[in-house]
């Protein structure tokens, strides 16, 4: 219940019910989160898309009012624990509403495992989605289950992940060390592991062509049954993109400025929805921006609570971005990130390796600066530089679990990737030239007989089959 969990999942509703006549959908989801999800759908008489909500116990696991998802709680680390109680509390409802509507099927996060044992109880086939790729899915399971780098001595040493078709090497600080995620974490990550095994299957925001080798371990080696790829899902928003379907996000400022600027000069950069930085690091990142002499877009993160007074902007930063053939564009809040990277005036992508960003950035044709922070994003920012080769790391060694004790990534870091990218020479046009290839072979993938629209088409149909239904809700 994160929005990067969240509008993945919206979209899967939109390409179900849009590419079958039979099937339409429900999506379940607490009133709080309403708002984000009507921005990008519309439900009326007409629409095969319907919402169902349940109410949140927010007051009984002693979280705010409407904190709902887990971008309402940024700042307060320690709030995590009483967010994972609060959706544990949400089984009776969750029942109760599948009694009521009776579906054929149902499709989950997999970060709410407890469902499993609903849908069993009921007879309700259940396929999860775990808001990820096939790369980074695989990674987690080798690492999971061999442990390559709990025998390594020093915690600066890296190590090669064995049993891949590439040549992957981690430091041993880049992966998730369990002890430190606390118990209701690991609980977490335990259930979910049992709920894949106890699924009817998996369905992957992927498509084949960005990672075959991965889709072939994955099916045959990690879960040895039944898997689907029916991305990019972030496509069936194309109307939004090319101009065909009228939204409010297309009259943002920043996508005036950017009609200013000369095609592939600009870089975009945002770290996704969940990511807190300190003041300290902010400022290096607008003195790396600066000092790249490249125009760009910021969206600027939230700042970690202890610094929420900190003034950290680099005195006359802002005048002189505008002043100096207004270089830069700060965006404080939500911006149209689909948009912006699609923006013909866009020609680099700073992100932080969230898997949506990711594709988002692979769709749009975009070579990336990765700046990974936690979750699968290490493995992501490895399946971008290493695998792919089209993109340039930062230079983030470790997984913290606190905003505030990340390293510091220093502004001349920042400058040097923003120049690898942004610049010119063999190495920037290469890693262009592969990422604009990939995009089109992701918009192939979800038209008619791409591989993600057949991998959809027989989903369905295997789906419909197994319920006996003419119709799939």
């Amino acid at each position: 219940m994160a929005p990067g969990h969240m509008l993945p999942m919206l979209n899967m509703a939109k390409l179900f019910a849009c590419h079958d006549h039979r099937v339409r959908a429900t999506i379940l989801t607490t009133p709080a989160n309403v708002t984000t999800l009507v921005k990008t759908i519309t439900i009326n008489s007409n629409s095969k898309i319907e919402l169902a909500l349940i109410p949140f116990p927010s007051t009984a696991a002693g979280l705010p009012l409407g904190c709902e998802n887990l971008a309402t709680i940024l700042s307060h680390d320690d709030l995590i624990p009483n967010f994972i109680q609060a959706v544990s509390m949400l089984t009776q409802p969750f029942e109760q509403i599948l009694k009521e509507l009776q579906p054929n099927v149902i499709i989950t996060d997999a970060f709410i495992p407890w469902t499993i044992d609903i849908t069993s109880k009921l007879r309700i086939p259940q396929i999860i989605s775990h808001g990820t790729g096939f790369f980074p899915l695989c990674l987690s399971d080798i690492i999971a289950n061999y442990n390559p780098h709990e025998t390594l001595p020093a915690e600066t040493m890296s190590f090669l992940v064995p049993g891949i078709p590439h040549r992957v090497e981690l430091l041993k600080t880049q992966v998730l060390d369990i002890m430190k995620a606390g118990k209701p974490m690991l609980d977490l990550l335990l259930k979910i592991k049992d709920t894949e095994s106890r699924s009817y299957g998996v369905v992957v925001n992927s498509f084949y062509e960005l990672e075959p080798d991965y889709v072939q371990h994955y099916r045959s080696t990690v879960m040895g049954r039944r898997a689907w790829h029916v991305g990019p899902v972030s496509l069936c928003n194309e109307d939004v993109i090319n101009g065909a379907s009228a939204t409010a996000d297309k009259d943002h400022e920043c996508l005036r400025w950017l009609d200013k600027k000369q095609p592939g000069s600009v870089l975009y950069v945002c770290f996704g929805s969940m990511c807190v930085f300190t003041g300290e690091q902010l400022r290096e990142i607008a003195l790396g921006l600066e000092a790249s002499n490249h125009a760009f877009i910021w969206v600027v993160p939230k700042v970690v609570k202890r610094d929420e007074d900190m003034d950290w902007m680099p005195e006359g930063f802002e005048g002189r971005i505008n002043i100096e053939g207004k270089k830069g564009f700060i965006i404080r809040g939500w911006a149209p990130q689909l948009l912006i990277l699609n923006h013909k005036a866009v020609g680099g992508f700073m992100t932080h390796c969230g898997w949506n960003s990711t594709l988002e950035g692979v769709c749009a044709g975009l070579p990336m600066i990765t700046w990974p922070l936690f979750a699968e994003q290490f493995y992501n920012e490895r399946l971008v530089v290493d695998v792919l080769k089209i993109g340039v790391a930062v230079g983030t060694k470790e997984y913290v679990m606190k905003h505030e004790d990340r390293p510091l990534i220093h502004g001349i870091d920042i400058e040097r990737a923003v120049n690898c990218v942004m610049g010119g020479g063999e190495e920037a046009e290469a890693m262009r030239k592969r990422v604009r290839e990939l995009g089109e072979m992701a918009k192939s993938a979800v038209m008619e007989d791409g591989s993600s629209y057949t991998e959809l088409t027989r989903l369905i149909n295997e789906l419909l089959l197994l319920t006996g239904k003419h119709t799939q809700q």
